[in-house]
């Protein structure tokens, strides 16, 4: 039986917790990744929505892995692209618990790329 959070719960509540303090008004750039597919999502907190969001499971990115670094980077591109069509140019980056590594960097990477600014 266990008691408490796992380690991973705690390091995004710990992350969450630490945004909120720093992001001001600003959407936060949600991310999430799984054995075979990466997801991410421009959130509006204040509103409470989501801005914009793109994920491998998508009709255009299906037929590839969604689990390799290629397709978190073409993941990045296509949310920083959908974000700044609906007027949102500078986030937040919410890791969410995922260490800042591997496919979750090159998701953040392509969205700095594509103009996303945080």
């Amino acid at each position: 039986m266990t008691k408490g959070l796992s380690l991973f719960e705690k390091r995004r509540r710990r992350n969450r917790t630490a945004l909120r303090a720093r992001a001001g008004t600003r959407p936060r750039l949600s991310v999430h990744r799984s054995g075979k597919h990466i997801y991410a999502q421009v959130i509006d907190d204040e509103a409470g929505r989501t801005v914009a969001s793109a994920s491998t499971l998508e009709k255009d990115a299906r037929g590839q892995s969604g689990a390799n670094v290629a397709a978190a980077s073409e993941v990045g591109k296509r949310v920083a692209e959908k974000a700044k069509a609906a007027g949102v140019t500078q986030v937040v980056f919410d890791r969410g618990g995922f260490l800042f590594h591997g496919r979750v960097k090159a998701l953040a990477e392509a969205a700095r790329e594509a103009g996303l600014e945080f």
